[in-house]
């Protein structure tokens, strides 16, 4: 049995510059971002812990994209989840052939709030106290599917199971 590929990619971190959203020549939205992610790594002359920026092209297709053109802007928290994609062409000039790595986006979370409050703990590490941040959407939700429904029973102490 043969062993599968798996190029699955998730990341947190901050806008740099605003989305830049194009068309292709068929008409599909295409969105590229780039996002900063921090890591820390211990200096090994002073014994202090460091914070390394990390800096990621991301394509976001579709809808999708147009929401992220529209509701994102530089210095927006977001979490990315996509795959890598490998790319390489010839450089105008003629010098010779250029690759890149990028994050082709399979879902783009806004964090944060809209002006910019909330969002990360601005420390590194992770520790886990969540900094103040609650999870909301720019978009709101359809809950059209939900408009009929009714409880049946009694009150709350009802348990259905």
């Amino acid at each position: 049995m043969a062993a599968s590929n798996i190029n699955v990619v998730v990341i947190t971190g901050n806008l740099t510059k605003d989305p830049e959203l194009r068309s292709t020549g068929g008409g599909t939205s295409v969105c590229e971002l780039r996002v900063a992610v921090n890591s820390s790594r211990k200096n090994g002359q002073t014994g202090q812990w460091e914070d390394k920026a990390n800096y990621f092209d991301v394509v976001v297709w579709g809808a999708q994209g147009e929401n992220c053109a529209n509701y994102l802007a530089k210095g927006r928290p977001v979490a990315v989840e996509g795959r890598l994609d490998w790319s390489e062409w010839e450089a105008k000039d003629g010098s010779g052939k250029r690759q890149a790595v990028r994050i082709v986006a399979k879902s783009v979370q806004f964090l944060g709030s809209r002006d910019g409050s909330g969002g990360g703990s601005g420390g590194s590490g992770g520790g886990g106290e969540g900094g103040g941040f609650s999870p909301s959407s720019d978009v709101p939700a359809d809950g059209s599917d939900f408009a009929g429904a009714t409880t049946s029973g009694g009150g709350d102490d009802d348990i259905p199971f």
